[in-house]
C-alpha cells in the first residue's frame, strides 16, 4: 500500500502542495510538488505539474530509458505551467517544486527541481537522495554556513530553481537500485524542515505506510506546522492502490 497525505498545516489559508501516484504491472510513478505564487497560483502550478507528468509518462509505449522519460515529463510540465502563466493575469509568476520517482523492474530514477525531498530508508537508517535547490543549500555548499545553522536560517524558504518560472528548466536525476531499500519517502519542506530523519525513521519503521504519513504530518503540525505538509511513503508492502491523486 502506498501511504499518501497532504495537509494545509496550521497557518496557511490554501494548500499549495499537490501529491499523486500511479501504478500498474510495469511501472510506478510517485510525485510531490510544492507550489508558489500569488493567490491560488501556487495551487494551480503544483496540480498541473503532477497531473501533466503522470499523464505524459502513462502515454508512452516505451519507458526503458527511465531517466530520459522523467526529464521529458518534467519539461512538458514546465512548458505547460510557463505558457499558462503568460496568458492568465492571475497566474503570473506561479511556479512549483517537483520531485518524481519512476520505478520499474527493481530500479528507480528520481528527478527533482526545487527543495521537495526524496529519502531512501534501509534497516539501518535514512539517506537523503535529492539535493535542495535553495539559497540555504547554496550557502552550505560555499561553506558560508553549517548544516546546523541552516536548520534555523531565516531564508530557508528561498529556492533557486522552480518549475514554470522560465521557458527552460534544469533537472537533477539520481539512479537507485531498490534491492536493499525498505521504503522510499517523498515530502515537501513543510515536513522536512520540522521533522528530523531519526523521527522519520522511527515512525516509518514501526507503522504501515498510511499511518506513518498521518503520524509524520501530525508531528510536523505539533512542531508548528507553519507550511503545507505533504508526504508519500511507498515500498515494503503489497502495493494494491491504483490511479490515485489527492490534495
Amino acid at each position: 500500500m502506498v501511504g499518501i497525505l497532504s495537509d494545509i498545516g496550521n497557518t496557511r489559508k490554501i494548500n499549495e502542495d499537490f501529491v499523486g501516484f500511479y501504478e500498474d504491472n510495469d511501472i510506478g510513478i510517485y510525485i510531490i510538488a510544492d507550489g508558489m505564487g500569488g493567490h491560488n497560483a501556487g495551487e494551480v502550478a503544483s496540480k498541473l505539474a503532477v497531473e501533466t507528468a503522470i499523464s505524459y509518462i502513462k502515454s508512452l509505449d516505451n519507458v526503458d530509458d527511465m531517466e530520459s522519460v522523467l526529464i521529458d515529463s518534467i519539461k512538458v510540465a514546465n512548458t505547460k505551467i510557463f505558457e499558462l502563466a503568460k496568458v492568465s493575469e492571475g497566474l503570473v509568476g506561479m511556479g512549483t517544486t517537483i520531485t518524481v520517482c519512476l520505478v520499474r523492474g527493481g530500479k528507480m530514477v528520481v528527478a527533482n527541481v526545487g527543495d521537495s525531498c526524496c529519502y531512501i530508508m534501509k534497516y539501518n537508517g535514512i539517506t537523503k537522495v535529492t539535493k535542495d535547490h535553495s539559497l540555504v543549500q547554496q550557502l552550505i555548499d560555499e561553506g558560508s554556513i553549517t548544516e546546523e545553522e541552516a536548520a534555523t536560517h531565516p531564508n530557508k524558504n528561498i529556492i533557486t530553481r522552480a518549475l514554470g518560472t522560465n521557458i527552460s528548466v534544469e533537472i537533477d536525476t539520481f539512479k537507485i537500485d531498490l534491492s536493499d531499500i525498505k521504503k522510499v519517502i517523498l515530502c515537501t519542506d513543510g515536513l522536512s524542515n520540522l521533522v528530523n530523519i531519526s523521527e522519520m525513521y522511527d515512525i516509518i519503521l514501526n507503522n504501515n505506510n498510511q499511518d506513518a504519513c498521518r503520524m509524520l504530518v501530525d508531528l510536523s503540525k505539533l512542531k508548528g506546522g507553519r507550511d503545507n505538509i505533504s508526504v508519500i511513503v511507498f515500498g515494503g508492502e503489497c502495493e494494491d492502490d491504483r490511479n490515485y491523486a489527492r490534495k
